[in-house]
């Protein structure tokens, strides 16, 4: 009985002969696969020259009967064996390759299972890494932002407190700059009755008709209520200006202020901004558009040169309105003391006549001690500026011998700033020594004006007493007080 799908008895041999299967090839060994660590090799697909079953290579590679003719062309036949080992021609694996296999998939199933394991353990680790780096670099900036909110809430208080003060500042500048133009405008009522008295005292006749103290006080007085009042708006036209630099300057603190809050108000909004928000969105490529304009350094030199310059503002306008009280008290002394030297000159005039005489020239040598002293002043001014020269000299000489250094030793040492600085000093007591020499040359004009009036005044007689007495005095009662010299109405 022959086995299903078992192939017939071959009739083309002969007598039968036995076959000693003892003599068949050795079985091909099979390759021995090593376990090694490939984590893209999935167990369980054939791939090219993986394992192939050794038993049906076994049989197919039996030797065929002797008497066999046409060798090659039968060599790949399986010969004609006994119907009991017809079963094992058609069996593919041996139980070794079976356990081979099998020792190979779960080989293969460990290293994938534990290169599995790596992978997720390396995955949960970067994972946590990255995470930390991030919730790291977020806190970082939310830090930072909250730094550069407390630095722009610094500089706002700052610019708010400077824009308080600036502002308070052209309050006080405006109202000292109306008490000017005020005074300059009460001014005008005293000018026209020193204008009056001159144009009464020229109705004198004859040998009255003369050019007295009293006429000189009273051009004094018309000169110095002139000048006072020109002095009042020449001050309120640079208060003027003033304010406008001032305005700028608030202008720029405005600007500066609006702008911090406008970076401000972007700033809490980031700061604000959470991983939950609703506002959030990609925006790819921000991070290489650099749109900035300034670093924290120059950011915070402009805001800082801002308030300097308001403060510089602040420290003019404050000199100003300092010069400002100090020219209406001196100012006020002034036309005061000149009001009450013109009524006692008129006073003088009327009750002693026959003293003018000596009076003036009393005056007239106290002028010229005056002019005697303003004299060897100016000698002695012009010979400190001379000697003032040389070491002029020797200090700038020395610096341009200094420019000469080579290379490095061209340096800002302290001798260069001691040179410098001499230099500068040296300067400025020279600027300020010739000041002086002018301030007392003029002095030296206005006296020897005064001496040249005083020795024409020797030559005049009595004045006429009804015009000094009725009309002028009687013009000359009343003066604006202080209060509204001052300003204040």
């Amino acid at each position: 009985m022959e086995f299903l799908g078992t192939p017939q008895t071959a009739s083309y041999c002969g007598a039968k002969k036995a076959c000693d299967l003892s003599a068949l090839p050795a079985a091909v060994q099979a390759p021995v696969v090593q376990e090694c660590y490939q984590p893209y090799y999935l167990p369980g697909y054939r791939y090219r020259n993986s394992w192939r079953p050794s038993l049906f290579y076994k049989v197919s590679n039996v030797k065929s009967c002797p008497d066999e003719g046409a060798m090659g062309r039968h060599a790949l036949r399986p010969p004609t064996i006994l119907p009991a080992l017809r079963s094992a021609l058609f069996c593919r694996y041996s139980p070794h390759d079976w356990d081979q296999s099998n020792q190979l998939q779960l080989r293969g199933a460990e290293a994938s299972r534990l290169w599995a394991g790596r992978l997720m353990g390396d995955s949960t680790r970067l994972m946590q890494d990255k995470d930390q780096l991030t919730r790291q670099m977020q806190e970082g900036t939310c830090r930072h932002l909250g730094q550069r909110l407390s630095d722009i809430g610094f500089w706002k208080a700052e610019l708010s407190y400077e824009l308080e003060r600036l502002l308070n500042e052209n309050q006080s500048m405006e109202a000292v700059k109306r008490r000017l133009e005020c005074a300059a405008d009460e001014i005008n009522c005293p000018l026209q009755v020193a204008l009056e008295c001159l144009y009464q005292r020229e109705k004198r006749i004859g040998i009255d008709l003369v050019h007295d103290n009293v006429e000189k006080n009273l051009i004094r007085e018309v000169d110095l209520l002139k000048c006072c009042q020109e002095q009042m708006r020449k001050l309120a036209q640079r208060i003027g200006i003033q304010i406008q630099d001032n305005r700028d300057a608030q202008h720029a603190l405005e600007r500066d202020l609006e702008d911090k809050t406008s970076a401000q108000f972007i700033d809490e909004k980031c700061f604000n901004l959470r991983n939950t928000s609703d506002c959030i969105t990609f925006f790819h490529g921000m991070e290489k558009v650099d749109g900035t304009i300034s670093v924290p350094e120059t950011w915070a030199k402009f805001s800082n040169e801002n308030i300097r310059h308001s403060q510089s503002m602040r420290a003019t306008s404050i000199r100003l309105r300092e010069e400002a009280e100090n020219l209406f008290e001196s100012l006020s002394d002034q036309m005061w003391k000149q009001f009450t030297d013109t009524n006692l000159a008129f006073n003088a005039r009327i009750s002693e006549v026959t003293d003018v005489k000596n009076k003036l020239q009393m005056q007239l040598a106290k002028t010229l001690q005056e002019i005697f002293q303003a004299e060897n002043i100016i000698a002695m001014l012009e010979r400190s500026i001379m000697a003032k020269e040389c070491p002029l000299k020797v200090a700038q000489t020395r610096l341009e011998c200094r420019t000469r250094r080579p290379n490095v030793e061209l340096c800002r040492d302290i001798p260069q700033f001691k040179l410098v600085n001499e230099v500068f000093t040296i300067d400025d007591t020279l600027q300020t020594l010739k000041l002086r020499l002018r301030e007392t040359q003029d002095t030296l004009q206005l006296l020897v004006m005064t001496k040249s009036r005083l020795e024409h005044e020797l030559a005049i007689k009595a004045n006429t007493l009804c015009i000094d007495k009725e009309k002028c005095l009687g013009l000359r009662k009343a003066f604006p007080s202080t209060p509204r010299l001052a300003g204040y109405i």
